[in-house]
């Protein structure tokens, strides 16, 4: 933002200035610097406000111009500036925050422009149940919507507007409907600030809430401060102090006197050790276990219940995990091949033992009666195809015989 001279701006460009910054800070947030500038700013205007002497106690909503209808605003600005302002007594800005706050809406209460409801809700605030004030905020969230909606509405009537002027000025047709709204600027800005002030009267009564919940608490954490004392005193801290103190002098202790363990020259072990399987203390001669991942409390213990059984499978790997070392599947393999070179030994043995090497081949008697039979029936079928030459059975199937 730019720097202006309070003291020779008019009321007007005083307030679309603060107004400016209440915008950025509200929205976007802004510096502190920024922040108490513009509360300045408001200030100066509620001071001008009052000299010129733009409202009386005697007026309602309906006399006032549609030009000084936005002055309505100045305390509601200043109460949610007043509130992001930073200070060591935030107690203090807290009562700033909502006395303007209730200036604002006493002002509103005066014109007639408070909703009937919320007043007769803060007539019965000591005495409302959970439910009625859950009722009444859904009331003014719903109000608070309406109001958000009528004032996107009247910025896109006016920007049509303004398409429709610009439009006319360039001898284009205006459209339909369009013609009429050309002099309702004076209502169309009276009724934006009649719905912006409706927006900031529920605005004002949730951040009223909000600041008085923060202030009891405020308050009840400084009595409790004021009556038990500071909780960071000095016994405290040097309780903690000499707590620290013995926990270093007896580390030192235990370091001089303790022996440093032999290096670990096995891998397998050095991942058992890491795993939590074995102790750095044991010996080097284990029996590995497959890899079991999950909490450290529970690897290598004793699983009793189904809880723990899952609780031991948590990041398990998806791939399946080696059930046996390096060297353990070497020894297996050794094993393997020394029992296959045990059996091909056995069947050498036994083949160079057989029978037929034992028992030499020599014809004998049963072999001579054999052939002599096969003989006979040799000399018995050639006899029977000289009796029965081929086809002598099947005279008949020919054509011609």
């Amino acid at each position: 933002m730019g720097e202006f001279n309070m003291e020779e701006i008019s009321l007007p460009a005083l307030f679309e200035q603060a107004r400016k910054i209440h915008t950025t800070a509200t929205e976007y947030g802004a510096d502190q610097e920024l922040v108490k500038k513009g509360c300045k700013a408001l200030e100066k205007c509620e001071d001008m406000r009052s000299k010129l002497g733009l409202f009386s106690a005697n007026e309602s909503k309906d006399d006032i111009s549609t030009t000084n209808l936005k002055y309505f605003m100045v305390p509601f600005y200043l109460g949610e500036l007043t509130e992001k302002v930073l200070d060591d007594d935030r107690i203090q800005i807290l009562k700033a925050s909502h006395a303007k706050l209730k200036e604002f809406i006493s002002f509103c209460e005066a014109m007639e422009l408070v909703p009937q409801e919320e007043l007769e809700f803060c007539a019965q605030s000591n005495s409302n149940p959970s439910a009625d004030r859950r009722a009444q905020k859904i009331d003014r969230f719903k109000r608070q919507r309406a109001a958000e909606s009528k004032l996107l509405e009247i910025k896109e009537r006016k920007e049509r507007r303004g398409r429709s002027s610009k439009a006319a000025t360039l001898s284009t047709p205006v459209e339909a409907g369009e013609e009429d709204m050309l002099d309702d600027d004076g209502e169309e800005e009276r009724e934006a600030w009649l719905t912006t002030i409706s927006l900031a009267i529920c605005k004002a009564f949730d951040l009223l809430e909000m600041l008085k919940k923060e202030e009891d608490m405020l308050s009840a954490i400084k009595a409790k401060q004021s009556k038990e004392g500071d909780p960071f005193s000095v016994d405290i801290l040097d309780e903690r102090t000499k707590k620290a103190e013995a926990w270093h002098r007896d580390a030192a202790v235990r370091a001089r006197y303790t022996r440093p363990a032999q290096p670990i020259r096995c891998a397998t072990f050095a991942q058992d050790v890491l795993e939590g399987r074995a102790q750095v203390s044991q010996a080097h001669e284990h029996k590995h276990q497959p890899l079991i991942f999950g909490p450290a409390s529970l690897v290598n213990g004793s699983l009793t219940s189904e809880r723990e059984r899952m609780a031991a499978q948590v990041f398990q790997p998806s791939h399946r995990m080696p059930t046996m070392s390096i060297e353990e599947a070497g020894l297996k393999e050794m094993e393997i091949m020394n029992k296959w070179q045990e059996r091909n030994v056995e069947l050498m043995q036994e083949a160079n033992s057989s029978w037929y090497n034992d028992k030499k081949f020599s014809p004998g008697e049963d072999d001579d009666e054999d052939d002599d039979a096969a003989q006979d029936k040799a000399r018995a079928w050639d006899d029977w195809k000289d009796d029965n030459p081929r086809g002598a059975g099947n005279k008949k199937l020919t054509p011609c015989g």
